[in-house]
């Protein structure tokens, strides 16, 4: 019982851990002689409580995994505050930098049920006629489904991504030509960073929120020219999303072509907030874009996460009206030949979209990545800690060390979950009103 529980809390509470079979040996490595040492620690699946290695499934949607989604959102957090104030191998010094906080919407495809606000924040009557409150499960539906666009609305969600890199495309060209510079100029003056983020309105169209910095041509770590400002960013934003477009399918004589929607929201970080002069912080910023860390299209729409297998398993799902229809038309498109690159049904949980939740140019910050390899290098070296190998190692004339530790391992994939008593276990760790398990053992047994 102790060394289950153990095991068992190393998951950090996730409840769909995946579980491995194999094994792990350390051993030393004279790195100057390339002699192989003694046996340090060995890790065997067939030994453990569980019977199996227990690793955190480290799913982001906070509907499969609530344990490893917070852990994704904390690690979005310090990526997205790194490149806002430094930290992470960002210097602080990116504080001056010019920064903004953009929001890219998709255009309409139909009126919908909504929450306009008027002076003061008052809300206003829909088009309906109605006061919809905050969590009116009617917003975001067609007010008239049979005249809403939903074919468009799924190839938006397709072409969203492809969208984005023409805007970057244009975003380049318009400071250049702002700064009185050509395009392959610019890259000696300065360079776009940024980070973004997906998000599902409830009407199931994506939309972005982007943090974009202006940098010195070597990114964070260098000045940008005195001509880069805000201002200057903020109007070659507006003019770039204006520009971009991106020609979509025929579909049935019908030719498609995607641009981003009227509502443009650019906001100077640490400065006036357009809604009520209130400053706009980096460590604001960076939470409300965390926030989406853990969201996808189930969260705002009331739809899947996870993908269909067939379109008949919807018949037994309990969706909204307007997010089945949305799965549908997706499912239908994907069966024509000439949207096969879209790859729509295997995407249809998500209404089209494929693309990254989250992208970033490299010299923004750090990575998901490294934060993750640091995390576990910290672990490991809690590990030798306990297990009293903590001593200096010998270092030769040059400062390196003489040895390291040459790890071998192999692991198979057994399946992912827990069985029933562990479930029982690992919510017992996590909710202290639960029995402990040493108070109940004889129950279990039985």
């Amino acid at each position: 019982m102790p060394g289950i529980l153990r095991q068992l809390s190393t998951l950090g509470g996730c409840t769909n851990p995946v579980r491995l079979a194999g094994q792990r040996t350390e051993h030393r490595l004279n790195t100057r002689t390339g002699v192989i040492g003694a046996e340090l620690h060995r890790l065997n699946s067939a030994e453990m409580p569980a019977g199996h290695l227990l690793v955190r499934c480290g799913n982001r949607r906070t509907t499969r995994c609530a344990a490893c989604a917070e852990t994704y959102r904390r690690d979005t957090f310090h990526l997205i505050t790194a490149g806002l104030r430094g930290g992470k191998g960002t210097p602080e010094t990116v504080t001056s930098h010019p920064r903004v906080f953009a929001t890219f919407t998709a255009p309409s495809f139909g009126p919908v049920h909504n929450r306009p606000t008027g002076p003061g924040g008052s809300v206003r009557r829909c088009r309906c006629g109605k006061r919809h409150d905050q969590g009116d499960g009617v917003l975001g539906m067609p007010l008239n489904p049979a005249r809403y666009d939903y074919e468009a609305a799924v190839l938006w969600n397709a072409h969203a991504g492809a969208l984005w890199r023409r805007f970057t495309i244009y975003l380049r060209r318009e400071i250049a030509k702002r700064a009185g510079l050509t395009q392959r100029a610019f890259r000696h003056f300065a360079r776009v960073s940024f980070a973004k983020v997906a998000e599902y309105q409830k009407r199931g169209a994506v939309h972005f929120h982007a943090v974009v910095r202006l940098d010195g041509p070597e990114g964070g770590d260098t000045s940008p020219p005195a001509w880069a400002t805000a201002e200057l960013l903020t109007d070659a934003i507006e003019a770039a999303a204006g520009k971009a477009t991106v020609a979509g399918p025929d579909v049935d004589g019908r030719a498609h072509s995607f641009a981003f929607g009227r509502q443009l929201d650019v906001r100077t970080i640490h400065g006036p907030d357009f809604d009520g002069g209130q400053e706009l912080t980096d460590r604001a910023v960076a939470a409300y874009i965390a926030k989406y860390a853990t969201k996808g299209a189930e969260t705002a729409t009331g739809t899947l996460d996870r993908r269909l297998r067939f379109v008949g398993e919807l018949a037994q799902l309990d969706l909204n009206p307007h997010a089945e229809r949305m799965i549908r038309t997706a499912w239908a498109l994907g069966a024509r030949k000439d949207l096969a690159h879209l790859r729509l049904r295997a995407w249809a949980h998500m209404l089209g979209f494929r693309g990254h939740f989250s992208t970033k140019t490299r010299r923004y910050s750090t990575t998901l990545g490294a934060l993750r390899a640091a995390r576990a290098e910290w672990r490991r070296l809690q590990a030798a800690i306990a297990r009293g190998e903590n001593h200096p190692q010998p270092v030769d004339d040059n400062g390196s060390r003489e040895e390291t530790t040459l790890v071998l391992a192999h692991w198979s994939f057994v399946g992912t979950g827990l069985d029933p008593i562990e479930q029982w276990l690992s919510a017992s760790l996590a909710d202290p009103s639960t029995p402990t398990a040493t108070s109940t053992e004889g129950e279990i047994a039985r």
